[in-house]
């Protein structure tokens, strides 16, 4: 059942309600049944925040992966730097190639990194819209319930 079923169905139990005496905009419902549906909105609507917080989980796994691929390679870099250090040309040359494996591993990690902040600022802002939408949708059934109490209780003032 989805949440909009699950808010129909609130309304029907709010229609089928008791008035209550001299209060005609009062009806009294059958709270189980209420807490069971209200139960069935919460279980459904965590999905997308459940979603969220382990694309969170994901960006930091991939980041901290990053990080440390990016800390091996620069040690690699270090380490075969330190192995050719016999000659000075071949230092220099060492030097050099571990210069440029070192900005490149650190350029492959900031971009890395600016990916999947991109990624993950991108499914977060999807998650949000849904999210705003069901808050809406939740807004306006709430609307819609107050108008139909309102007027029934209007009509039956009017008997």
């Amino acid at each position: 059942m989805n949440v909009d079923e699950m808010l129909d169905l609130m309304e029907e139990t709010l229609e089928e309600g008791t008035a209550v005496p001299f209060a005609p905009s009062k009806r009294m419902v059958d709270v189980d049944r209420m807490r069971d549906i209200i139960d069935e909105v919460r279980s459904n609507l965590p999905d997308e925040i459940r979603e969220s917080k382990k694309i969170v989980r994901d960006r930091e796994d991939i980041l901290k992966n990053a990080r440390a691929e990016s800390e091996q390679i620069i040690k690699q870099a270090e380490d075969r730097a330190r192995a050719l250090v016999s000659e000075q040309e071949i230092v220099k040359r060492a030097q050099q190639r571990a210069a440029e494996i070192l900005t490149g591993a650190q350029g492959q990690a900031k971009e890395l990194s600016r990916s999947m902040t991109l990624y993950c600022e991108s499914i977060l802002k999807s998650t949000e819209e849904t999210l705003a939408r069901s808050v809406s949708d939740i807004k306006n059934t709430r609307l819609n319930l107050r108008n139909a109490a309102a007027h029934t209780g209007r009509i039956r003032k009017q008997q």
